[in-house]
């Protein structure tokens, strides 16, 4: 049994899609009920499970042989990091009890850096809490997703101005579809070639990309100017929190992408193996400037 955690999201309905279309059985794990309806479509089989509840973790592991394993950062929530790193724990004592299943946790580039990456620091305890809970594991760690831009589409499309938090906007980062990084997650948990140990594999999508990159691809779906603008570093914080974001969230936010614009966030040097999606960036950006208009 394929048991994915996370399967209600991009990446993870991904994962369940693919697997499910090599007719590999999958349990898909959600908050609640009503998010498993498509999935149970696909012809997965629906756990519903709180990631705090380590029962109930453990209940939804029971068979399992490959495990996709996600924690997300809380949103709304005054303590995201403590909330994160907590979860995280948890997941890892389940998990501990299941130590013959292939393990793959959606981990992020930079998660090897200990100190100063915010939010990708919280993946560098999620990485060394599975290698001492798991002994078949794989670390699948992803460039930031095409669809973080989601958030701000709204503002470039009224606006004409998409801000940007990467600096300075010519500057080329990696990036991927968070469908393709479950599409390379469904080929890595079918492998039967993963012996014990830890394997590490960095995936990014076809092309590096910039803010630039980003405005134009904008404007060339939607049909409108949009141009790319740097963000003012001491206007971040309070950007983030007009967006709800609690103070301790943002500071994650600003510390990750102080470690981003620096250039530290990227595959790790020497280490592990390489794998790209396919999907570009100017058809990530068609489906959700249709999205939005749709709406």
């Amino acid at each position: 049994m394929h048991v994915i955690f996370g399967a209600a999201g991009k990446a993870g309905r991904a994962t369940a899609m693919a697997l499910r279309r090599a007719a590999l059985p999958v349990r898909a794990v959600v908050r609640d009920a009503a998010q498993g309806d498509a999935l149970a479509k696909m012809g997965c089989e629906i756990a519903v499970a709180d990631l705090h509840d380590v029962d109930a973790l453990s209940r939804a592991l029971d068979g399992a042989h490959a495990v996709q394993m996600l924690i997300p950062l809380p949103r709304d929530d005054p303590r995201p990091a403590d909330t994160m790193r907590s979860t995280i724990d948890i997941a890892a004592r389940a998990l501990a009890a299941h130590r013959d299943a292939h393990v793959l946790a959606l981990s992020d580039y930079g998660a090897e850096l200990d100190t100063d990456t915010g939010i990708t620091m919280l993946f560098h305890h999620f990485e060394a809490a599975l290698r001492d809970a798991s002994a078949k594991l794989t670390l699948l760690r992803s460039a930031e997703h095409m669809q973080n831009w989601m958030r701000v589409l709204p503002v470039a499309l009224s606006s004409g101005v998409l801000p940007s938090f990467h600096d300075p906007v010519d500057k080329r980062f990696p990036t991927i579809s968070a469908g393709d990084v479950g599409v390379v997650s469904a080929r890595l948990l079918s492998e039967t070639s993963h012996v014990e140990g830890t394997r590490i594999v960095s995936v990014e999508g076809p092309s590096r990309v910039s803010a630039i990159d980003v405005a134009q691809s904008i404007s060339d779906a939607s049909g409108r100017p949009v141009k790319a603008l740097a963000l003012p570093r001491d206007q971040w914080a309070a950007t983030l929190a007009r967006g709800g974001l609690s103070d301790q969230h943002a500071r994650l936010i600003i510390e990750l992408f102080d470690a981003h614009n620096a250039g530290r966030i990227d595959v790790e040097e020497g280490v592990g193996e390489r794998a790209f999606g396919t999907t570009k960036l100017r058809r990530a950006v068609e489906e959700m400037v249709a999205g939005i208009e749709v709406s």
